[in-house]
């Protein structure tokens, strides 16, 4: 971790929500979702909120470090039709050796649709990569 990884840094991305991002779509497996309101689904916006977090923290990381999502807390506050862009603001607001906190807000252009908190790790990818490996061949035994 770089000594820039510290409590301040700010990120925005911007994502235009198209059908493949709706509800129907989060899981085309299941006859409910089916049945839902083509919105911008709350999975895709948990991805989205942790996609801008994910290239805050990268912008602070060594070659070969990587992160992971532990805890997400964020609310869902109003909906998004496809066709609006939505912008995500993060904030790293916490750093404890490993463990680094943002705050995420997302707006549509006409609403907050929603905002909260996330908690990333810091990982050693290769370390992450063979401990995934070994797990993998210990299920298939």
């Amino acid at each position: 971790m770089k000594a820039s990884l510290k409590p301040g840094p700010k990120h925005q991305i911007t994502f235009k929500v198209t059908d493949s991002k709706t509800v129907p779509a989060l899981y085309p497996e299941s006859d409910r979702f089916a049945k839902m309101p083509a919105v911008f689904a709350t999975g895709f916006m948990v991805g989205l909120f942790e996609w801008c977090c994910t290239e805050l923290l990268a912008m602070h990381l060594d070659e070969g470090e990587g992160s992971l999502g532990t805890i997400v807390n964020f609310t869902h506050d109003a909906a998004t039709p496809p066709g609006m862009t939505v912008t995500v603001d993060c904030e790293i607001t916490e750093v404890d050796g490993k463990r680094v906190k943002f705050t995420v807000t997302g707006h549509d252009g006409v609403d907050k649709i929603g905002g909260g908190t996330h908690e990333r790790f810091v990982i050693n990818r290769a370390k992450f990569d063979e401990r995934i490996a070994a797990k993998a061949a210990k299920a298939a035994a």
